[in-house]
C-alpha cells in the first residue's frame, strides 16, 4: 500500500472499476515539517489566538456570529454549486422563496447550531457526523440521499451526469469505508501527534476522501475544521470560517487533495490548510473590526434618546440581526405596533442607516446597506 493509499478492483469483466482504499492516519512514513510548514503554523497559531481575543471584546458577538454563520454556510454551499446570494438568505420573507438553494444554506446554518449544541454532550466522533448530515438535509430535496446515514453503495466524484467509468476520483468502496470510517474516528480523539492543526488537515483531508455521504461530504467536512478547532479549545466560539478562502481557492482546495491521493505527499496539502486557516482568521478579524466600527458610528447617529433604549434602539438592534427587514414582519417580531415600527424605520432612513430598496407602498423593503456591504464580500 502507498503512503495515502491503494487503488482496489471491484467487480469483473465490463463492470469492473477501481475505487480508492485509504491508508489509516497518521501517514508513514511520518510527516517532515518542514520549515516552510513550521513557520505556516506559528502564523495560522498566533492568527486564532487574536481571533479568539478579539471574539471576547466584541459588544454584541453573538449578533456578529449570527450573521458569520450565515456567511459561511452560503459560501461553503456555493462550493457545492448552489446558487443564491447572501441578500437571498436575508430576505424576510424567505419562507416563500422559491430559490430552492436558499433552504440548502438555511439547513447548514441549523447544522452549525445543532452541532456544537451537541459537541458539549459528544466528542467529534461518527454518529455526530451522521447527525450533522440528518440536520443538512431535514425536510428539503435530498431525502434519497439517505440524510443521517452513511452510504451503502458505491459513489463518485466527476462532472455533472458522468458515469463511474468517466469518474475523477472513486472513493472507497462500502467494506474499506466503514474500516476507514472506524479509523478515522480513533484518530480524532486517540493521538497527539502532531499539533491540533496539523491533525485537522490531515482529518479533514481522510474525511474528503473518504467521502461516506450520498451527498453533502463537502459541507460536512468544513464544519468539521470548525468543530475541531471548538473542541481543541482554539477557538470559544464559532467566529472562523475557512469556506472563504477555499472557494477563493477552489481549484487548488481539490487539485491539493488529489495530489495526496496520487503522490502520497501530505506535506503539500498541510501547508495549503495552514494557510487557509490564517486567511480565514485574518477574514473574520477583519470582519468583527469592521462590523464594530460601523456599530459605534451609528449609535452616535440615532437620536439622543434612542441611544438607550426607545423603539428606535430596538428596530436598529433588530437590524443588525435581520440587515434586510419589512415593517410588518418586524413589527410582529417585536411585538409592537406596524406604525411604530414604521416610525422608527423613517428615523434609521433619515439617519442615513436604513435604505429602502422597493418602490411599492406596500410591503415596503428596507436594508441596512452598509452592515450588507460588510458581509457580501467574498459571496
Amino acid at each position: 500500500m502507498g503512503r495515502s493509499g491503494e487503488l482496489v478492483t471491484n467487480l469483473s469483466g465490463e463492470a469492473a472499476y477501481q475505487s480508492f482504499k485509504p491508508s489509516p492516519l497518521p501517514p508513514n512514513p511520518e510527516l517532515n515539517i518542514n520549515s516552510d510548514i513550521v513557520k505556516k503554523l506559528v502564523e495560522a497559531n498566533r492568527d486564532l489566538v487574536r481571533l479568539d481575543t478579539a471574539a471576547k471584546l466584541i459588544p454584541n458577538v453573538e449578533l456578529f456570529i449570527s450573521m458569520y454563520v450565515r456567511k459561511e454556510a452560503l459560501i461553503s454551499s456555493q462550493i457545492e454549486g448552489t446558487q443564491c446570494t447572501l441578500d437571498d438568505v436575508l430576505d424576510p420573507d424567505v419562507d416563500g422563496n422559491t430559490n430552492l438553494d436558499v433552504g440548502d444554506v438555511i439547513n447548514y446554518v441549523r447544522a452549525c447550531t445543532y452541532a456544537i449544541g451537541r459537541l458539549e454532550k459528544l466528542p467529534l466522533c461518527n454518529r455526530l457526523l451522521r447527525e450533522i448530515h440528518q440536520e443538512l438535509f431535514a425536510g428539503i430535496r435530498g431525502q434519497e440521499k439517505n440524510p443521517g446515514e452513511f452510504r451503502r453503495s458505491q459513489n463518485w466524484i466527476g462532472a455533472a451526469n458522468c458515469t463511474l467509468k468517466e469518474a475523477r476520483y472513486i472513493p472507497p468502496n462500502v467494506e474499506d469505508m466503514n474500516d476507514a470510517l472506524t479509523d478515522l474516528e480513533r484518530y480524532m480523539n486517540e493521538g497527539d501527534d502532531y499539533d491540533p492543526l496539523i491533525r485537522i488537515a490531515l482529518i479533514h483531508y481522510q474525511f474528503e476522501t473518504i467521502h461516506p455521504f450520498l451527498d453533502g461530504n463537502g459541507r460536512v467536512g468544513r464544519l468539521m475544521i470548525l468543530l475541531y478547532l471548538m473542541e481543541q479549545g482554539y477557538i470559544s466560539k464559532p467566529i472562523i470560517y475557512i469556506s472563504y478562502f477555499l472557494k477563493k481557492n477552489q481549484i487548488e482546495y481539490y487539485d491539493r487533495i488529489s495530489e495526496v491521493r496520487r503522490s502520497g505527499n501530505y506535506e503539500q496539502w498541510v501547508g495549503f490548510f495552514l494557510e487557509a486557516v490564517s486567511a480565514a482568521a485574518k477574514d473574520s478579524l477583519a470582519t468583527a473590526e469592521k462590523l464594530s466600527a460601523l456599530h459605534e458610528g451609528n449609535i452616535e447617529k440615532l437620536p439622543v434618546t434612542a441611544r438607550k433604549n426607545d423603539n428606535v434602539r430596538r428596530v436598529f438592534d433588530y437590524i443588525e440581526q435581520y440587515p434586510i427587514i419589512d415593517i410588518k414582519r418586524t413589527a410582529v417580531d417585536l411585538g409592537v405596533s406596524y406604525n411604530t415600527v414604521s416610525s422608527a424605520v423613517g428615523k434609521l432612513v433619515q439617519a442615513g442607516i436604513l435604505k429602502e430598496t422597493t418602490n411599492a407602498s406596500r410591503n415596503r423593503v428596507f436594508s441596512y446597506e452598509e452592515y450588507l456591504n460588510i458581509l457580501r464580500k467574498d459571496t
